[in-house]
């Protein structure tokens, strides 16, 4: 495979960035396994149990079950081949895996970002805007706004991955961490990368910064809306109805920003790796957690579920 102008590079070495001691690595395929699992199938229950509940087809529901799911492909892409390299040891990635890695979790990151943010104003028109819930959250639209969310992040990590291919590279290159994230591999080419940094640097302000912009001005509208509400079981009814949301977000923009702080305040790749790990798999573990533990339609469902598949035993 040639590269930029025509470099040929044979392949790129992953150093795993959590621990560089041997020792460790079957403690760390372990722990790294059973996080895995348990993302795929807490996530897997709450999509089984939205779609098998007719009470939860409703439009919160439908773009949680959504953001499950982009949950499960956002860690499938970088777990399994590190778990994969831990069991082989190897830890070489083709050019073409690595280009193919990037695409796909910059998509999947950027899938997270709107659907949150989608998931903010869902909350905003249904505690704002409460008799008009079912008239502005139609179908039409909910399935709109998750198309158009899916356009819009395949077109972001579609040109990230071009910006990417125009680069030169060595013909060995090591990338300090446990998958093919793009900043580490600008950094490793040799031609001019400004477009590139300057690309990464207005994409972070527009993805990220523009949602969570756009999920602060909806909760300070839901703040503002609740506060008006006179009794105190009216208040709680409606931020209980927000909390699982608000959770989420929570957790992924602080281990979001953890991750980009903590890298420019030390400048090591292996401390970005391992704060990496918090919200490439943490986050999307945790999720279904807080959605279940704190929803009583979902643990509902989830009995349901269960309760049918003894019946039919």
């Amino acid at each position: 495979m040639e590269s930029g102008n025509g470099t040929k590079i044979s392949n790129f070495l992953l150093l795993l960035g959590l621990s560089g001691e041997s020792e460790l690595q079957p403690l760390i395929f372990g722990l790294f396994l059973f996080m895995y699992l348990i993302t795929v199938f807490g996530n897997l229950l709450i999509i089984l149990a939205v779609s098998s509940d007719s009470h939860l087809h409703t439009p919160m529901y439908f773009f949680l079950s959504n953001l499950s799911f982009v949950d499960i492909c956002f860690t499938s892409t970088t777990i399994p081949k590190m778990l994969w390299n831990i069991q082989t040891q190897s830890q070489v990635i083709t050019y073409e895996g690595c280009i193919t890695q990037m695409y796909f979790y910059i998509l999947f990151a950027g899938l997270d970002d709107i659907l949150l943010t989608v998931m903010a104003y869902d909350r905003y028109v249904a505690i704002c805007h409460p008799l008009h819930y079912m008239v502005i959250m139609s179908p039409q639209l909910c399935g709109l706004l998750v198309l158009i969310s899916w356009i819009m992040s395949v077109l972001y990590s579609l040109l990230h991955s071009l910006m990417v291919l125009r680069l030169s590279f060595c013909t060995d290159l090591e990338i300090p961490h446990f998958f093919c994230e793009i900043k580490e591999l600008v950094q490793l080419a040799y031609s001019d990368t400004f477009l590139n940094n300057m690309m990464m640097q207005f994409g972070a302000g527009l993805l990220g910064g523009g949602t969570l912009t756009g999920i602060l001005y909806s909760y300070s509208k839901i703040v503002s809306s609740i506060y008006r509400i006179s009794s105190a079981r009216g208040k709680y009814k409606a931020f209980s109805t927000c909390a699982s949301h608000l959770s989420v977000v929570s957790l992924f923009y602080c281990t979001s920003l953890g991750v980009y702080l903590s890298s420019a305040g030390t400048h090591s790749s292996h401390s970005g790796a391992a704060a990496s790990v918090m919200y490439t798999v943490v986050t999307p573990m945790l999720n279904p957690f807080i959605y279940s533990l704190r929803n009583k339609d979902i643990k509902r469902a989830l009995k349901r579920f269960w309760g049918m598949e003894t019946i039919s035993r």
